[in-house]
């Protein structure tokens, strides 16, 4: 192929790329957050090196199991507060054609980007593709619970997966591990540049690791690890009596943590520059693990803890991970659910008591879809503790919808929970759960993936918020 001709698909895959967003939003088929890439990909397969390739200050990419788009997001905000233009596939497009939409998305015609850098959450097993194509000059790996067997396998694949890429990370390229995964950790011994992130707060230790923990074993003999602290989940502080694996020191830590129910959270974020106090607007410990691996980015990106004090006050939350939408004058909090590990941890934050029950009534949907996006498998309904709600007499209401509504239908009798109504329709789920919640209550929505997206559609459709796409 002659260079000229070579050159000219550059703006040929831009163009059709173009073409198909527009045609994607306004056959209603999507925000046009992945079809872009398609197309430019077929037009021109080198359309995401090329493109990446021109970003004045390179890429970084942030993977695993829970937090990408959350994490990703509040590393966007606090480098829009230190005044860096970063582009970043906020909807959560996050396989190699939803990046290469987004690169194409913040070009010109001719490949000229309007950003500085590239910020993009990645798929784990898109992981090593975005990374021999981006250049990535920084990846951040949050962790790794079970999810999705259907589409990954086992853990200790994916985590082989994800190192696959370290060599093509460029001389000098960092990785950014949490040092409370085990399974995360153990990937600093394939990385030439490890940085560590971690919690450090006996206060929050349940003494306990739950039997559906993903990470008991030691990720490099095989041995049963031994916890000190236990957080949630597997993460926590542990070590390896056969082997002597143990946890990392953390370089960037978040102590003092004070949980302010829905409200927020605040905590001591200590870097290797300096230590500051942080307020988020979100709940929970997992955010606040979520905030500090955005801050270990940022942090290793040369921005000020101030800067990042001040992007994480400023953080909102992402569209339906824990986004609360104004219906008239009663309010939906939405709550992304995807494996048991994640859901233990809305049920203990957002709808259980000190004394594991329901604190107040309240109005919960749940809505179970199965497509490929979700995961196949639905077993893992199972494995979520919803007997920590069980006798409560608060006189909660649960709906429950979606393809497998009636799988949710039977684990909540199974946990002595009475549901309401199971509505296969989502649009008709909703309804009847806005309808049962009183004015000035909130109703708590917890739905997989696309169950999210389509009920988000129509709360959008009523006009209480906007179509994801147009989410900043």
């Amino acid at each position: 192929m002659s260079p000229a001709l070579d050159k000219a698909f550059l703006p040929a895959s831009i163009l059709a790329a173009r073409v198909a967003g527009l045609a994607s939003r306004t056959l209603r088929r999507g925000g046009g957050s992945t079809m872009p890439g398609v197309v430019a990909r077929r037009v021109d397969p080198k359309v995401l090196s090329r493109l990446s390739g021109k970003l004045p200050r390179g890429s970084a990419a942030v993977t695993g199991t829970n937090g990408k788009t959350t994490t990703t997001r509040m590393v966007a905000k606090i480098l829009q507060v230190a005044g860096v233009r970063a582009v970043n596939n906020s909807t959560g497009a996050n396989l190699v054609t939803g990046v290469t939409a987004a690169l194409v998305a913040d070009s010109s015609l001719f490949g000229k980007p309007r950003s500085e850098m590239g910020l993009f959450e990645v798929d784990e097993a898109n992981v090593p593709k975005v990374a021999a194509e981006a250049e990535l000059s920084l990846l951040a790996v949050l962790n790794l619970f079970r999810d999705q067997l259907d589409r990954y396998g086992e853990l200790a694949y994916t985590a082989k997966v994800i190192a696959s890429s370290f060599p093509d990370l460029p001389e000098g390229g960092s990785v950014v591990l949490n040092a409370d995964d085990p399974l995360v950790a153990s990937l600093g011994r394939s990385a030439e540049k490890p940085i560590f992130f971690g919690v450090d707060e006996p206060s929050l230790d349940t003494g306990t690791l739950q039997h559906i923990a993903d990470s008991k074993d030691c990720p490099v003999c095989g041995t049963a690890l031994s916890y000190e602290a236990v957080y949630f989940g597997h993460m926590g502080v542990y070590g390896c009596g056969n082997c002597g694996f143990e946890r990392p020191d953390p370089a960037y830590r978040a102590t003092r943590i004070r949980m302010d129910g829905p409200r927020g959270t605040d905590f001591l974020l200590t870097t290797p520059h300096g230590g500051i106090g942080v307020r988020i607007a979100l709940p929970g410990l997992y955010n606040v693990y979520n905030a500090l691996a955005a801050a270990t980015v940022a942090g290793e990106m040369g921005v000020r803890p101030t800067e990042i004090a001040r992007g994480l006050r400023e953080f909102g939350g992402a569209f339906g991970r824990v986004e609360r939408v104004r219906a008239g004058e009663k309010e939906v909090f939405l709550l992304l659910i995807k494996n048991p590990v994640g859901f233990n941890e809305i049920l203990r934050t957002f709808l259980s008591g000190p004394d594991g029950r329901l604190s107040k009534p309240r109005n919960v949907l749940i809505a179970i879809n199965d497509n490929d996006a979700d995961g196949r498998d639905v077993s893992w309904l199972w494995d979520v503790d919803f007997e920590m709600l069980a006798g409560s007499d608060a006189g909660t209401n649960f709906f429950v919808t979606g393809i497998r509504a009636e799988d949710m239908a039977v684990r909540l009798k199974y946990a002595e929970l009475p549901v309401r109504w199971a509505v296969p329709n989502r649009k008709e789920a909703l309804r009847r759960a806005l309808e049962a919640t009183p004015p000035g209550e909130t109703l708590y929505v917890l739905p997989t993936y696309t169950a999210m997206l389509e009920l988000r559609r129509t709360l959008s459709d009523l006009g209480h918020t906007h179509p994801f796409w147009e989410d900043k």
